[in-house]
Formats: C-alpha cells, structure tokens, sequence
C-alpha cells in the first residue's frame, strides 16, 4: 500500500497484508467467472438415420397362378418334345420351345417334302409335349386331322379311319391316332391300368398331354 494511504487511514502493516491477500483473492475469482462465463461453440448433435424396416406383411410374394385343366402340358425346362415323321427332309424327335406351333416342328425337320398334300394339316396349332406329327399319312375321318396332313404321293385320300377302342387298343393302335405319338399312346394306356379301364370317351380328358382341342380331335376316332 503507498505509505499515504496507511498513514491516512492508520491500518498496521498485518492489517493491509491480509486486505491485499483478500483483493487478490477476489481478483483471482473474479477472473475465473468471467472465464467460465464467456460463450462457446456448441457442436450440433449428430444425426443417425433410422434404417426402415418393411413389415413383414408388405413381403409377401404373389402366387404363381397354375395352368389351367385345359392348357397343353409343358415340359421340364420350357420346352417340348414331339415326333416329327413321314414326308418331311430330316424326320426325328425333336425339342422345341414351349409355345411353339406345327409349322415350326415342320421348319425344324427341314420342311415338307415337294408334292406332299397338306391339306388335312392345321400348322398354325400350338404344340403339347409328347405328340407325333405325321406329314402325309392317311386322310382323317372329318373332324380329326390334328396332326396329320391330307393324303399326299400314293395316297386315295378318301379312306376313313376305322375308331381305336381305348380299353382294347395295343400301344402300337393307339398311335395311329392323329396327333398321338408314342409317348401319348403309353399315357393313355398307364392311364387305363391305372383306373382299371376306361368308364365313358370323356376321360380321356384325364390323359396327361390331351387337352381341350386335342380331345375333340379324338373324340369321333374312339370308343369304348
């Protein structure tokens, strides 16, 4: 303290020793307070996105619809199998895609042969797998004709063909039918093993490979 001021105010040197301890002490807080008082830069709370979880309800997959009792069987894989014989360039069994129609079994097996009468032969008729496709065998009865074309070299064209009983016929029968090949000749006759013979013509809708246009093919060609 200057010596005016303890002379003036006649304070004993302890006095002023513990009077300067207190200012500093205060000085020292008062420094501290504004430290601690003065603003900061807040860091902004981070943000965490909430992964959206799709109830299990919304999963749920659509149901493949089944074929139809009508639609023509399809082979493993999407494809058909089919015999392809008589008057065409590369006669065999041959393998195409689901869907495909005569004309293309025809293309395939190298085309029809020249001067072969088609007459009798719907090309446009979409394919089931396991049938035969016979090009220039014998005239149909009317209202057959699936799988055969009209008489061709050599043939009359006016012979009728004589009805195939199905619980009698013999496989080798059964495949002289238009549009049934060897392996549809052996489902018809597994078929009749199976149920113990057949009761009416109209089962032969429950034969794998014959469908709805097949079987009205059939129809007047067989009988019990």
């Amino acid at each position: 303290m200057p010596l005016w001021f303890q002379l003036h105010c006649g304070l004993e040197p302890r006095t002023l020793a513990a009077l300067a301890v207190v200012l500093v002490v205060a000085a020292v807080l008062a420094a501290q307070h504004f430290w601690t008082a003065r603003p900061r830069s807040v860091a902004a709370p981070e943000v965490v996105a909430e992964e959206t979880v799709m109830p299990a309800a919304s999963l749920k997959t659509t149901p493949r619809p089944s074929p139809s009792a009508g639609s023509p069987p399809v082979a493993a894989g999407g494809r058909v199998v089919v015999d392809v014989s008589g008057k065409v360039r590369r006669p065999g069994v041959l393998r195409l895609a689901s869907g495909s129609r005569v004309e293309d079994a025809l293309r395939a097996a190298g085309g029809i042969k020249a001067g072969t009468d088609i007459t009798g032969l719907n090309r446009a008729r979409v394919l089931t797998d396991g049938e035969q496709v016979v090009v220039g065998g014998p005239a149909p009865a009317a209202g057959a004709g699936a799988g055969f074309a009209g008489g061709g070299e050599g043939s009359g064209g006016t012979g009728a063909v004589a009805p195939v009983s199905l619980n009698s016929a013999t496989q080798e029968q059964l495949d002289t039918l238009p549009g049934v090949g060897p392996v549809l000749a052996r489902h018809i006759i597994d078929y009749r093993t199976r149920s113990g013979g057949f009761r009416s013509v109209d089962e032969l809708r429950e034969v794998k490979g014959i469908g709805d246009g097949r079987f009205a093919d059939l129809r007047p060609l067989v009988l019990l």
